[in-house]
């Protein structure tokens, strides 16, 4: 198991591997496809970004509102490839990490390698047991877009498993091919 602070360095995701293990502790952003599409747009018009991206991880994630005496409710991945078109644009702009579920497009995997960056895989369906791994959270930017707003969130120990390394090695084709080899 491998333990890592966040944001992200260089060095740190350049030397993670499809497959390893990961706990990170630190501070991570959360998105959907919504608040995906309105950074983006900014971007096009040249606007600021709400939040700063460089090394940032972004988990796809629209958490359910918290029980009293909880900091958040469920807090599950959502699917990956429904940010694929905006996330090229996203990691060039310095987005280090991403947190999800499901495989990714080859313009993404592309774009992971081009900018070093790293895209973990979060257990789906574990949404309640990953939400004790969550510290803080509040929303930062897009309030009005309730789940899908962009929170912060301080998180310790969060569970995740490296799907694509920064040199475009993919769990998910690696399971796929494993598994053509043995059937």
């Amino acid at each position: 198991m491998i333990r890592l602070s966040l944001p992200l360095g260089d060095e740190e995701a350049r030397s993670l591997r499809a497959g390893d293990r990961v706990l990170l502790s630190g501070v991570l952003l959360t998105g959907r496809d919504a608040a995906h599409k309105r950074l983006v747009e900014l971007m096009e018009r040249g606007g600021a970004l709400p939040v700063d991206l460089s090394g940032q991880t972004i988990y796809y994630v629209g958490p359910c509102p918290a029980a009293p005496g909880r900091v958040i409710g469920s807090a599950g991945p959502t699917t990956s490839g429904r940010m694929d078109v905006y996330t090229p644009r996203l990691l060039d702009a310095g987005l280090k990490g991403m947190i999800g579920k499901g495989p990714r497009s080859r313009a993404v995997i592309d774009a992971i390698m081009r900018n070093g960056a790293v895209y973990f895989a979060a257990i789906g369906g574990a949404g309640a047991l990953l939400a004790r791994a969550i510290k803080e959270a509040r929303v930062v930017a897009f309030g009005e877009l309730g789940p899908e707003a962009i929170y912060r969130l301080r998180v310790e120990d969060f569970p995740v498993t490296v799907a694509v390394d920064a040199n475009g090695a993919d769990l998910y084709s690696i399971g796929r091919n494993s598994y053509r080899r043995h059937a």
